[in-house]
């Protein structure tokens, strides 16, 4: 049986959500205050159902707080108006990290019903989804390997500091902003890290990237983006005229906005990008890039242990969420490095690789690395450094 909070005192839903007790045991609180009070006292119902208009405050506010507290964050949380309400709409979509879904009274309590078991179930398919197994937090560096990191990137540091003063001096002459740029990177054992790099683009260009969304050589067709299946699984269990979400209208097709969500994600951006020719990159940033010098900050990385001489590149948060499945995560069993298999097996000479190629030499390395095996690549890396494509 489905634990639901009611919050809201009127008459009429009360008695509705009555009829929804052979499905559910309903709780009820007559405002946000008291809600929570119930809540932090150890409560954990399975779905939240609040009124928009609550004495004292909004709905979407008591969510907020809502959300705040421990192990609720994943809990579906609905509101509903008594009649056509544009500001709460309006907010409601705005706060979606919030709110799950908006209502208007009366509603139809059976495509309620399936709806709240939707994001009950939604909700639970995704709360473990983006977390790494736990034999991530037990992976080590070796001692021999971490050993040859420090003692590597200590020496060349030393040696390279001349050639690393006057890129930084070129950098900063040629366009204001920071020398080295810093992102956080998804490493070893799926450890987040800040990953350093000369800059080489033109400040601010992490903003540009949805308008150049068309040139990445990893990106699906645009035929394929362009299409559409409005058959939603979850509906079709349901029968006819039924919907398990809200009705949208895309490019004039009906499809639920469960399957349509579902859709845009396969549609969605690949999970690498690589630009060819990218117009944010600077003149210095040209020069660097071709020779790898952007690279060299991450010594400093190699010698902190973020990262190895040799591994799987770390990626961006936003691609690391997209490989934690069973076939994919293994990469990042493996050390994260500055050279890797994928450099030396195809950059340079392939031009443009497929992400299943990719994905598969990093879980390659990650299966099978070794010290001299890691010596091997370095002394492959150099031709690959030498790259004439512009990637």
């Amino acid at each position: 049986m489905v634990e639901l909070l009611y919050i809201g005192n009127n008459p009429e839903a009360i008695s509705a959500f009555g009829q929804l007790s052979e499905e559910f045991k309903i709780h009820q609180s007559p405002n946000g205050l008291k809600a929570l009070s119930y809540l932090k006292e150890g409560s954990k119902p399975d779905a939240i159902v609040c009124e928009a208009r609550l004495q004292g405050m909004n709905g979407i506010e008591v969510g907020k707080m809502i959300r705040g507290l421990t192990d609720l964050d994943k809990t579906p949380f609905v509101i509903f108006t008594f009649e056509k309400d544009a500001e709460i709409t309006k907010a409601a979509f705005k706060a979606r990290a919030i709110v799950d879904d908006i209502y208007l009274y009366p509603f139809d309590l059976h495509k309620l019903n399936v709806r709240i078991k939707y994001l009950i179930n939604y909700y639970e398919t995704i709360k473990d989804k983006k977390k790494p197994d736990s034999a991530f937090n037990e992976y080590k560096i070796p001692f021999l390997k971490r050993a040859f990191d420090i003692v590597v990137s200590s020496i060349a540091l030393l040696l390279l500091s001349p050639i690393l003063i006057i890129v930084a001096i070129a950098i900063r002459l040629e366009s204001k902003g920071a020398v080295i740029y810093k992102s956080k990177r998804v490493g070893t054992g799926y450890k987040i890290f800040g990953f350093l790099k000369f800059r080489s683009m033109d400040t601010g260009a992490d903003k540009k990237l949805g308008d150049l969304k068309h040139l990445n050589q990893y990106s699906q067709t645009e035929t394929e983006n362009d299409s559409f299946d409005t058959s939603c699984p979850e509906c079709e269990k349901l029968g006819d005229d039924e919907y398990c979400s809200p009705i949208l209208y895309i490019k004039g097709l009906k499809i639920c906005e469960h399957w349509y969500i579902e859709q845009k994600k396969k549609q969605e951006a690949s999970t690498f990008v690589k630009i060819k020719n990218d117009p944010r990159v600077t003149k210095i940033g040209n020069f660097i890039r071709n020779t790898s010098i952007d690279e060299l900050p991450q010594l400093i990385n190699v010698f902190k242990g973020d990262m190895s001489i040799v591994g799987n590149r770390p990626l961006p948060l936003y691609e690391a969420e997209q490989l934690t499945s069973d076939d994919w995560s293994a990469r990042f069993m493996g050390p994260a490095g500055i050279t890797g298999l994928w450099q030396v097996e195809l950059r340079g000479k392939k031009g443009v690789m497929s992400e299943e190629e990719r994905k598969a030499l990093d879980n390659k390395y990650a299966e099978s690395y070794s010290f001299w095996g890691d010596i091997r690549l370095i002394l492959r890396t150099i031709p690959a450094l030498l790259q004439k494509e512009n990637v």
